[in-house]
C-alpha cells in the first residue's frame, strides 16, 4: 500500500449504514479495515463493492471479525489494522445493535440493558481510547491535510425517547457524551471528533418496523417524506473525512430529514 493514502476503520461495517460509508470512503481513495460481528459474507460483498469503486491503485479493503464490545477484540483491532495497514487516519464507530426484544421501559430486563449498552456504549469509547492512544503515543505524521478523524454515528434516539427500547435510547444518549469527552480531550492533537445522529434509516434494523415508519412518514413525522438511505450518511462521513469541517470539533450532525425540529 502507498504511505500516501489513509486508512479508515469501520465497525459494523457489512452491511447498512456501516456499508454505505465504506462505498463512499472508498470513493475517496481510502484504504479500509470493514469489521463485522459475524457474517463474513456481508462483509466480503462490501469488499467488492468497494473494489469496483476505488479510486486509487494502491487501495487495500480488509475484513475484521469481532466484537466490540469485547476488549481483547477491540484491541485485536487496532493491533492488526496497524500490522496489516501501517497507520490509522479515521476511526467510524459505527457498529450499533438495538435490544433483541422491544420491551415497556417497565419490562427492560438487566441482560438486555447490559448488552445494548457493552455494544453501543462500552464499545466506541475503548475503542476510540485505544486509537486515540496510538495517536498520541506514537505520533504519526497526517496524511489528511486536518488530521485525524472519529465519527460516532449516533441517532435521533440520543434525545428522543422510545419507551420500548429504553436501553438503546440511553447507549446513544451516551455516545454523544463519548462525543463530546474525545473531541475535548484530542482537539489540540488534530484530531476532529463528531456525532452523526441518522434518523428512521432503511437499514436491517428497522425492517420489522417498516409498515409502521411508512404510516408515521405519511402523517408528516419526516418533513423531507422519505426513509434514510445509507449513501446518506456515507456522504457525510466522506465531508468529514476530506475536512470540509476543518473549525469543528465535538459537532452534532443530524441526518434525519428534518424530523428533529420543533414546529408547530
Amino acid at each position: 500500500m502507498a504511505a500516501s493514502l489513509p486508512v479508515a476503520i469501520i465497525t459494523g461495517g457489512s452491511r447498512g449504514l456501516g456499508r454505505g460509508i465504506a462505498r463512499r470512503l472508498a470513493e475517496q481513495g481510502v484504504s479500509l479495515v470493514i469489521n463485522y460481528a459475524g457474517n463474513a459474507q456481508a462483509a466480503a460483498e462490501t469488499v467488492e463493492m468497494c473494489k469496483a469503486r476505488q479510486s486509487e491503485l494502491d487501495q487495500r479493503f480488509v475484513t475484521f471479525q469481532g466484537d466490540m464490545a469485547i476488549q481483547e477484540d477491540r484491541q485485536r483491532l487496532v493491533d492488526q489494522t496497524l500490522e496489516a495497514l501501517g497507520r490509522i487516519d479515521v476511526l467510524v464507530n459505527n457498529a450499533g445493535i438495538g435490544p433483541r426484544v422491544r420491551a415497556d421501559v417497565t419490562e427492560t430486563t438487566l441482560e438486555s440493558f447490559q448488552h445494548v449498552l457493552q455494544v453501543n456504549l462500552e464499545g466506541p469509547y475503548f475503542l476510540t481510547q485505544a486509537v486515540a492512544k496510538y495517536w498520541l503515543e506514537q505520533r504519526p505524521d497526517p496524511i489528511l491535510p486536518h488530521g485525524f478523524v472519529v465519527v460516532n454515528v449516533s441517532s435521533i434516539s440520543a434525545n428522543t425517547a422510545s419507551l420500548n427500547r429504553g436501553e438503546y435510547c440511553v447507549s446513544k444518549a451516551g455516545l454523544s457524551m463519548v462525543t463530546q469527552l474525545w473531541a475535548s480531550r484530542l482537539a489540540q492533537s488534530r484530531v476532529h471528533v463528531f456525532e452523526l445522529r441518522p434518523g428512521i434509516m432503511a437499514t436491517d434494523m428497522t425492517a420489522g418496523v417498516k409498515e409502521k415508519y411508512d404510516r408515521l412518514m405519511g402523517e408528516g413525522l419526516v418533513p423531507q417524506f422519505r426513509w434514510g438511505q445509507p449513501d446518506d450518511v456515507g456522504k457525510a462521513v466522506g465531508s468529514l473525512v476530506k475536512g470540509d469541517f476543518p473549525y469543528s470539533t465535538g459537532e452534532v450532525i443530524y441526518l434525519d430529514g428534518g424530523m428533529h425540529m420543533r414546529k408547530l
